[in-house]
């Protein structure tokens, strides 16, 4: 019942800059956290950003400082600004949306979904 729909993944050279979108369609009656992981080859799935309704921002600490989250409500649509990237941010990048109420009777509780993931690649 909800979609997760990343863009934003391409090629750039180290030092360069990204910006990948997110929305989430749907079912959909609120979503408390928004966020993107990622996943290199041979490596485990981590945490890169997270938006909670609230405003509280999270980041890995490889990320903070370079990387920048925002979120649209009102659009169910998450950000993720990419600056002054290197070589080891390549990986799959994963749109994630935590604990998202559907809007639809008798469906209570609280789901967690993910996009289908895009590519960052970070090479000269």
């Amino acid at each position: 019942q909800v979609q997760l729909v990343e863009s934003g993944g391409a090629l750039v050279q180290p030092g360069g800059s990204l910006r990948l979108s997110c929305t989430a369609s749907g079912s959909i009656f609120s979503i408390y956290s928004m966020g993107w992981y990622r996943q290199a080859p041979g490596k485990q799935r981590e945490l890169v950003a997270t938006f909670a309704s609230a405003g509280i921002t999270d980041y890995a600490d490889s990320v903070r400082g370079r990387f920048t989250i925002s979120r649209d409500n009102a659009k169910n649509t998450v950000y993720l600004q990419m600056n002054s990237l290197k070589p080891e941010d390549t990986a799959v990048y994963y749109c994630n949306a935590h604990n998202v109420r559907l809007g639809v009777p008798g469906r209570g509780g609280l789901y967690d979904f993910w996009g289908q993931g895009t590519q960052v690649t970070v090479s000269s």
